[in-house]
């Protein structure tokens, strides 16, 4: 029997994520939030619609989530939950909090449902594509059965360990890109400041050993103009270095390097770049005005 999808979070990732979920074969609930055209697209290539988050419950076995963080996740599953089945799987692909994951595991492990965690790794077009990478913490039982799934959207599935144990691994990976794009907008500013212009900047590290697909990304907004080259919003980047941050206190890991991104980012969003069309490699800008350059 083919398990049954709910897909809570239809967005950047969300839709290109159900709607391979959907050429796989699986049939598929999803809910509306503020945007309307993903949900369209996807009831017209066969998804069904749920009223409310108890009726998408009510109608799937494996519930998919894609939420800004943790407070979110929270509040979804607290209502979906009474309305799921025994034997039901959440599967969060928000970057989440492991504390809180963890704590939402062993809650609705009392009546029989189980929750694994698997972020994501890629873009919105990698999404579109089914070319996401995902770092999956969940039981034995809980991976087998949903790994069919994740298949029809990610191109690479690493199961990580327990449950908690895919967002820690996200957590440290988006310490890795986040830090990157920080540098990369310090560097520049500095070229700036020395009279080295981003495209004399871009034509030694293209192509060399400090080059990666980040980069590329990033660098997209910053030569070309290009707003959309890395849709990922600064306030999620502050929200997960800030996740980062006490995942470091409560290992009991000193985290300078950690910080100072942190605060790169939070400088960003506190002169202004909090609004949902900010995105990491705007941070460029907001690095560029502190130290007087005007971009």
């Amino acid at each position: 029997m083919v398990d049954r999808i709910g897909f809570v979070g239809v967005g950047l990732m969300g839709h290109g994520m159900a709607k391979n979920i959907l050429a796989g074969g699986y049939p598929v609930h999803v809910i509306a939030h503020r945007n309307r055209a993903p949900v369209e697209d996807l009831l017209s290539r066969g998804a069904s619609e749920a009223d409310d988050l108890a009726g998408l419950a009510a109608a799937s076995d494996v519930v998919f989530l894609c939420a800004p963080g943790s407070p979110q996740v929270e509040a979804i599953v607290a209502a979906l939950s009474p309305s799921l089945a025994a034997g039901s799987v959440i599967v969060d692909c928000s970057t989440s909090d492991p504390v809180s994951t963890e704590a939402l595991a062993a809650s609705l492990a009392d009546r029989g449902i189980a929750l694994a965690d698997a972020p994501l790794g890629g873009t919105p077009v990698q999404a579109e594509a089914g070319e996401l990478s995902t770092m999956v913490g969940a039981d034995d039982v809980s991976f087998a059965r949903i790994e069919p799934i994740l298949k029809t959207w990610a191109a690479s599935i690493v199961h990580i360990g327990k449950t908690g144990d895919g967002h820690r691994m996200k957590l440290i990976n988006n310490f890795l890109s986040l830090g990157y794009g920080a540098m990369y907008a310090e560097a520049l500013a500095l070229a700036e400041k020395v009279g080295i212009s981003p495209q004399t900047f871009d034509s030694v590290i293209r192509g060399g050993r400090m080059d990666c697909g980040f980069y590329q990304t990033f660098m997209g907004y910053a030569l070309q103009g290009n707003r959309d080259s890395h849709k990922f919003t600064l306030t999620n980047a502050h929200k997960d270095m800030r996740y980062l941050a006490s995942m470091a206190d409560a290992a009991g890991l000193a985290n300078p390097i950690g910080n100072a991104v942190k605060n790169s980012y939070a400088l960003a969003r506190a002169t202004g770049g909090a609004g949902a069309e900010d995105y990491v490699p705007h941070l460029v800008d907001f690095i560029a005005r502190a130290n007087g350059i005007d971009r």
